[in-house]
């Protein structure tokens, strides 16, 4: 199914990184290419059918690579693109943003 856009840049990246856990695998890619089964242990919470959903909406819309290599068993990376990459100062702000403001938040 195809994604519609308006014309608001912002709308346009809050559905690039819709959720929670997409954001959640992007910060784990900027450390440098992972295998699915490091991506599983280090996204907690994660079942594998939303991993594996959430890793071909990315890839789809060319957030990351997917590289197979003709092994076995199977050995798939995956890696941040050039767009994915461009995604970086976003999530730095979000980190800065967080480091600023997670300890104010504490929940009663």
């Amino acid at each position: 199914m195809a994604k519609t856009y308006t014309n608001c840049p912002v709308e346009y990246t809050a559905s690039i990184i819709s959720n929670k856990w997409k954001i959640i695998i992007l910060r784990d890619l900027l450390t440098g290419t992972k295998r699915y089964n490091e991506l599983s242990r280090s996204v907690v919470g994660i079942s594998a059918k939303v991993l594996t959903e959430n890793l071909r909406e990315l890839e789809r819309d060319g957030i990351i690579k997917r590289k197979v290599y003709p092994v076995v068993p199977p050995k798939v990376e995956y890696s941040l693109s050039e767009k994915g990459e461009a995604l970086r100062d976003v999530l730095d702000c979000m980190r800065a943003f967080g480091e600023k403001y997670k300890d104010q938040d504490v929940k009663k």
